[in-house]
């Protein structure tokens, strides 16, 4: 028997409707390039959006079209994804980070129409033409010059359209990860995965978001769907402060004349912004509430003093195949009776899921062999859940089992109250002597030394015990840190057999287009690496 329920689908659009109807005055406030600033709402978010849906159809736009983006955060990039899909097109954001090679592929392999672009990558624009054959319309989002001008290009049509209609499962969106291993894989992202998301993030326990925050995303627009906030923003009718520049000084003024109260960025943009404080003697925003934080582990030091500040800290687990987001840094149930040292230690790590996301841990050596969720054991980490890919675009196969489990390449442990703390990732991990070294957990005690700016360990091949670490570190400016000092400050945090034998010091590390360390060229440089000994 079916239920009495109306057949309600569940459609992106449905949010921006949502957010103009009940919250349409709420702000939109951007910060560009160039210093000035402006000013929209959540109704004129929808309005613009809708005008451009009559520009796409305009340039005969149909149902699954890729529409493309590169672009930073601004309330004109925030039009386009909901216009886009409300057209009917695919939006695909594009990293402009990302090397030329990749940016080939990724456009050729997602075979874009329309590309919409800030005047700051015209640059990477005119170089790539050429080999972006697929791409018949440029639009530039703050200029009219080297391309049509946004507002432009919106200007002839009154808005007076509607959504694109369609299944709830339609594709709405698709983002590219990063590709440190072989070409970049899209995740085709669905508008019924989507909204459950967005539903999910407005949650107390994990984003908590309501019409009285005012969040300001410092992740960027282009970055695993800048981790589902402009839906999740709709969703709640939170006000959203956007910053097309990625300056300490710049973000913390903002912070300052819009009152923000929460924040979601990686540890990085959080370190900088700390030490732009601290040189300009200032305190922590008071407005601030809470910060997110994802992408890499964020320090327990710099956890402590937002925690200090009476600010929650929320960790967040997830990647470009989870939508993003896998698991948040939530309070326990016996968090009032937890010492502030404790509670600290809690959110130091990755945090738990929220109902829709399932995770388990499986024997490194033997994926049959599901392992306890004791706090202790490690293994490689799967996930499953209703905004969990299933299979990447243009893939001939499902990238998961029969079972649903998707293997996210992290090795990690699960507490037994569903806490998920991150050990490694499986390519990085190393054995040595038959036994596992956290690759992670030995970077982090190296960047927690004063003298340290950055660390990254790899393994390699040692003819008594397999593998070894060799820790490869980054001094900070002035700093005279050496081996000796960091191997005997290592050997107070760590296992004694987890020291490593030999330390390099370099001037930089090698980092991905997202800004991640590259393990893959970091091997490369020292694949020929000798043992001193």
């Amino acid at each position: 028997m079916l239920g009495g329920m109306q057949d309600w689908s569940l459609r992106v659009t449905t949010l921006i409707d949502h957010a103009a109807r009940e919250h349409g005055t709420r702000e939109i406030v951007s910060h560009w390039c160039n210093g000035t600033e402006t000013r929209t709402n959540w109704a004129g978010i929808r309005h613009d959006a809708l005008r451009m849906t009559q520009a796409l159809r305009a340039f005969g736009l149909t149902p699954g079209d890729r529409v493309a983006t590169l672009a930073m955060n601004h309330h004109r990039h925030l039009v386009s994804w909901y216009g886009a899909i409300g057209a009917g097109g695919i939006l695909h954001t594009i990293n402009p980070r990302l090397f030329d090679d990749q940016l080939d592929y990724i456009v050729n392999h997602a075979q874009d129409r329309v590309l919409l672009f800030d005047l700051q990558w015209a640059a990477v624009v005119e170089r790539m033409k050429p080999r972006w054959p697929t791409i018949e319309h440029y639009i530039c989002f703050d200029s009219g010059l080297p391309a049509q001008h946004f507002e432009d290009w919106i200007a002839p049509h009154d808005g007076n359209a509607g959504w694109a209609d369609g299944d709830e499962r339609d594709a709405c969106m698709l983002c590219y990860t990063s590709g440190t291993t072989g070409n970049p894989k899209g995740v085709l992202y669905e508008h019924r995965s989507t909204v459950l998301h967005a539903m999910t993030c407005i949650m107390p326990a994990v984003f908590g978001l309501d019409a009285r925050t005012v969040m300001m995303p410092i992740v960027p627009m282009f970055h695993a769907a800048s981790w589902g906030l402009p839906w999740a923003g709709a969703a709640a009718g939170s006000k959203l402060v956007y910053s097309a520049v990625n300056d300490a000084a710049v973000l913390c003024d903002l912070f300052d004349r819009e009152q923000v109260t929460a924040s979601a960025g990686v540890p990085t943009a959080w370190s900088g912004m700390l030490q732009h404080l601290d040189l300009a003697g200032k305190p922590i925003p008071a407005s601030l509430r809470q910060v997110l934080c994802g992408g890499s582990a964020m320090p327990r030091s710099m956890i402590e003093r937002f925690m200090r500040a009476g600010i929650r800290v929320a960790h967040l687990w997830g990647m470009t195949e989870t939508s993003p987001v896998g698991t948040t840094g939530a309070q326990s149930a016996d968090w009032d009776d937890l010492a502030f040292e404790d509670q600290v230690a809690v959110m130091a790590l990755q945090g738990r899921p929220a109902y829709g996301v399932e995770l388990r841990c499986v024997a490194l050596d033997d994926p049959a062999l599901v392992l306890p969720r004791d706090g202790k054991t490690a293994g490689a980490l799967q996930v499953r859940g209703p905004w969990v890919i299933k299979r990447y675009f243009r893939a001939e196969r499902d990238a998961v089992g029969a079972d649903g489990w998707f293997d996210t390449g992290d090795v990690a442990v699960i507490h037994p109250d569903g806490n998920l703390q991150l050990t490694d990732r499986t390519k990085d991990v190393i054995k040595s002597g038959g036994e596992w070294i956290s690759s992670v957990e030995l970077e982090n005690a190296a960047v927690g030394h004063p003298g340290v700016a950055e660390a990254a360990a790899i393994g390699i091949h040692h003819p008594k015990w397999e593998e070894r670490p060799l820790l490869v570190v980054v001094r900070k400016p002035d700093a005279a840190v050496d081996e000796p000092e960091l191997r005997a400050y290592l050997g107070g945090i760590v296992a004694k057999w987890w020291v490593p034998d030999e330390i390099a010091f370099v001037d930089a590390l090698p980092h991905t287009g997202t800004g991640k360390i590259s393990k893959k060229d970091l091997r490369d440089t020292f694949r020929d690496y000798r043992w001193r000994a």
